[in-house]
């Protein structure tokens, strides 16, 4: 009975989206499922860490941002006139960095013991610090200013951006060992202050490193892993489907394109969810969970808790990044200031909440859901408007300000469905299983 309900809350949502394209238009249907399968994604990789260790991470938009940024550097061409402005510069400058945080960790090892041993410690980083300014702040200034209008920045590797999910993937968990070492040992309060805080931090790194991002004026232009349009509409093969399917080949061609990234992130979610099954299922899926419900238990039983919650974090932040990449890439832009936490953090965490925490297919079915109802609360609540203010007067200010008020129905939507969710079925639309079953 259980697995038909299941099915049958995937279909409703497959009869939504087939609805939007009949009454509103198929490229509208397919940008929703684009962005529902980016956001059932994501929302596997929360999943990962709250359903499988009860890690409270609010820091999601940093580890998406990640990803998007992984996306950019791999897939623009490098800007050779920047370079030789000054990329020497740059490179010393990481170079100072990296041997600034080798030397702190040697000093602190050889001298902890020592009275003096911090004073040392902070001296080394210090100076190190001063170093890598001096020659990275020339450097950069120089890059900046080569064209900015157009480029001000390094570039990338100019490769295929289909490389650079897993390398966002790669970027993600690697600030994820950062974050965790530093703050896995916190209390879950705390945890949730600082993992905000963090990805915060990275969010401003984009937004105003211009050198490396081009900050606030953004990388556009990203290249594409699925065909161009005007490439479809110049091609003889693709203007005779369009005539067979009784088509225009311009509208057609925003379709196909649109089906072609949907059938590549379906495989991608259908991996990563077939990985995270295997994973739950495991002996592995099995000690998180116990780690989870009981740290004291699991703990006296030989666990390393803190080892093994800063694994379950760097792999749920990776599959963040993945989909943190494939967003950029479906955007075709790298726009730092379109990071925020409402977005990337709060409904993703409505997704979870709503799918049923724990459970891999209840985090797919929220990504769906909660995504399909932030786009379409929208219009559907200028209907409801039209509809109660039909009776009232052209010139009615109340009429004005009910219609100027749906557009932030999509807000009152969303608490509606986390608080109907939370009343009939607080454990999410798909439960986590218990016993046997799981």
């Amino acid at each position: 009975m259980s697995a038909l309900r299941n099915v049958g809350y995937f279909l409703i949502m497959a009869t939504l989206i087939v609805l939007v394209g009949q009454f509103q238009s198929w490229n509208l249907a397919l940008s929703i499922l684009n962005l529902c399968l980016i956001s059932a994604i994501m929302s596997l990789g929360v999943n990962m860490q709250w359903g499988y260790a009860g890690l409270f991470n609010v820091g999601v938009m940093g580890f998406a941002a990640m990803g998007g940024l992984a996306a950019m550097l791999i897939s623009v061409p490098p800007v050779r006139e920047a370079w030789s402005a000054g990329g020497i510069g740059v490179l010393m400058g990481v170079v100072a960095l990296i041997l600034t945080i080798v030397a702190a960790v040697a000093t602190y090892r050889k001298l902890q013991a020592k009275r003096f041993g911090m004073i040392a410690v902070v001296l080394v980083c210090v100076v190190g610090y001063f170093i890598m300014r001096s020659l990275f702040d020339p450097a950069t200034a120089l890059i900046e200013k080569v064209n900015p209008a157009s480029t001000g920045y390094l570039g990338g590797f100019g490769l295929p951006i289909i490389i650079a999910w897993p390398i966002g993937g790669i970027f993600a968990g690697a600030a994820a060992w950062v974050v965790g070492k530093i703050t896995l040992g916190l209390r879950a309060d705390y945890l949730a202050i600082a993992t905000l805080g963090i990805s915060e931090i990275i969010v401003a790194m984009l937004k105003n490193e211009d050198w490396m991002t081009r900050g606030v004026k953004n990388v556009v232009g990203l290249p594409r892993p699925v065909p161009y349009e005007i490439d479809l509409q110049n091609t003889q093969w693709f203007i005779d489907l369009a005539t067979r399917l009784e088509m225009d080949p311009v509208t057609f061609s925003s379709i196909f394109v649109k089906l072609c990234y949907a059938a590549l992130f379906t495989v991608v979610l259908l991996l990563v969810l077939y990985l995270s099954e295997k994973a739950l299922r495991s002996p592995w899926g099995r000690m998180m969970r116990a780690i989870r419900d009981n740290e004291v238990s699991a703990n006296a039983m030989g666990k390393d808790i803190k080892a093994r919650h800063l694994q379950v974090f760097v792999l749920g932040s990776v599959v963040v990044g993945i989909a943190g990449a494939m967003l950029t890439t479906l955007d075709g832009q790298l726009t730092p200031a379109s990071y925020q936490p409402l977005r990337f953090t709060f409904l993703i965490w409505v997704m979870v909440i709503v799918g049923g925490s724990g459970n891999n297919w209840g985090a797919v079915l929220g990504g769906f859901v909660i995504w399909f109802f932030w786009i379409e609360a929208e219009p559907l609540g200028t209907w409801l408007m039209e509809v109660l203010t039909s009776q009232m007067d052209a010139g009615s200010e109340l009429k004005a300000h009910l219609m100027n008020s749906a557009q932030h129905m999509r807000l009152a939507t969303m608490g509606l469905i986390l608080l109907v969710t939370l009343r009939f079925s607080p454990r999410g639309l798909l439960p986590e299983k218990t016993g046997r079953a799981v």
